[in-house]
This record gives structure tokens, C-alpha cells and sequence, in this order.
């Protein structure tokens, strides 16, 4: 089983991944809305467990 290494680096609502060799990717959080560069999906947190995503 290999080590993995990830480090998030938060700069006000973005977030930058890093990776092992270098930034991943980073996302904007805005309250409960969020996006990501890599997978390009916004999500938005709901109450309890559960959260709501799109493509």
C-alpha cells in the first residue's frame, strides 16, 4: 500500500490541492455552494448528511 500525500491550502473561499507533484486542483466554497477545477461540478451542501451535486 503506497503513501499518498495531500495538503489543502485555504486562501478565503479558495481552496488550493496539493498533490505530490504539485497543485492538483483548487475549488471555491461559498457557503454551502462549492466548485472544483478538476471535476468541474458545483455541489451544494443540504441539512444533516447530505449534499446535492451537478455536472
Amino acid at each position: 500500500m503506497p503513501l499518498l500525500y495531500r495538503k489543502t491550502v485555504k486562501l478565503g473561499p479558495l481552496r488550493f490541492n496539493l498533490g505530490r507533484k504539485g497543485l492538483s486542483s483548487w475549488s471555491v466554497h461559498l457557503g454551502r455552494w462549492s466548485w472544483n477545477s478538476r471535476t468541474r461540478k458545483r455541489r451544494f451542501d443540504l441539512p444533516g448528511p447530505f449534499s446535492w451535486r451537478s455536472s
